[in-house]
Parts: structure tokens; sequence; C-alpha cells
């Protein structure tokens, strides 16, 4: 059974009776969902010296080594997970999709992660490689030029052993298991 109103200011308390089970079903395969599309990252070099989805598990692989913790190491791999459809905002989209899993402080280094990561190369560019500089007052200004000087900028090594996403998949399962900052927290924990 479906709900029948065609205008959402037309809904009534039983048709939200069908469409929350529904939803909550939806919401809990968002895991699935998340794991799917980093495959999407397959095969994809873009130039570089391994294709995206090795060079996010090179990423997470070393934040896991370093002992960060699984949220952290889970923005580790989602962050170019932007890349296949917001490729002139990858850093923004990674950035929405972990937003309601991840503290603020990881949301905040995940979204302006690409800037910092352009010190290593906008100069190249003709672009100005202390960009970074206009958050250097913001507290998490050194954890995202840590995190990109130890994990993402060192990750595109061709000679690192193939790693495989399956390893990261309890670990994306749990942080996206339920919401942490949302409106919807109370209603997908009822």
């Amino acid at each position: 059974m479906n709900a029948l109103f065609t205008k959402m200011s037309e809904s009534t308390a039983e048709d939200w009776q069908i469409i929350l089970p529904e939803q909550v079903a939806y919401f809990k395969k968002l895991p699935d969902r998340i794991l799917t599309h980093l495959e999407l990252l397959t095969g994809d070099y873009g130039g570089f010296a391994v294709d995206r989805l090795q060079h996010s598990l090179q990423t997470a692989h070393r934040a896991a080594e370093a002992g960060e913790d699984e949220e952290y190491v889970v923005c580790a791999l989602l962050h170019d997970i932007g890349d296949t459809l917001g490729s002139a905002n990858h850093a923004d989209v990674a950035a929405v999709i972990l937003e309601p899993f991840v503290s603020p402080e990881n949301h905040w280094m995940i979204k302006h992660h690409a800037i910092f990561q352009g010190y290593n190369f906008f100069h190249f560019l003709g672009a100005d490689r202390n960009m970074r500089d206009q958050y250097r007052e913001n507290p998490n200004f050194k954890r995202t030029a840590r995190f990109i000087a130890k994990y993402d900028d060192p990750s595109f090594d061709p000679e690192m052993p193939k790693l495989e996403l399956s390893v990261f998949e309890p670990m994306v399962r749990r942080v996206f298991s339920a919401p942490k900052n949302s409106m919807y927290k109370s209603l997908l924990e009822g």
C-alpha cells in the first residue's frame, strides 16, 4: 500500500504511517549504496598512478595503521567519493554524505581537504598554493593539514599492494548505522 496524496501539504498522519517504515528500511540500506558507489571509483585513474578507489583505500589504510578511530578511517575512505558526481566540488559532496554521521571536526576536515591538498599542486596550475591559509585561525586547520600530510598526500603509490574494499565494509556499516547529527535521528532510533 502506498500513500495517495499528490501534494505533501495534503498528506495525512495515516499516509506517514505508510511512508515512515519504508523510509527507515531504505535508510538502513545506505551502507550498501555507499559501498556500491565507492566501487564506481575502480578503474578511474584520472591520470594518476593509481585508480581513485585504490587512492581512497590507501588513504583509509594509512589512517587505520596509524591508529585513527573508526569514524576518521571511514572519512578517509570516503574523502573522494564525490569525484564521480561532483567533479568541481568533490569535497563538498563527500562532506554532505558524511555530515549526519560524523563529528563536526571530521566533517570540516573532509569538506576542506581539497583546498588543503591544493598546497601540494595549485602552484603548478597557476593558482595560490596557500589558499588554505584563509582557514589558519580555524581550530580544524592543523587537523586537516595533518590528514593531507599523513594520509591523503602519500596515497598515490602504485607499488603499494592492492587493497580490498571489503576490509573496510564493517566500519562503513557501523559508522552509517545511525546518524549523530540529523533531524531524522530520533525517527530512525525508534
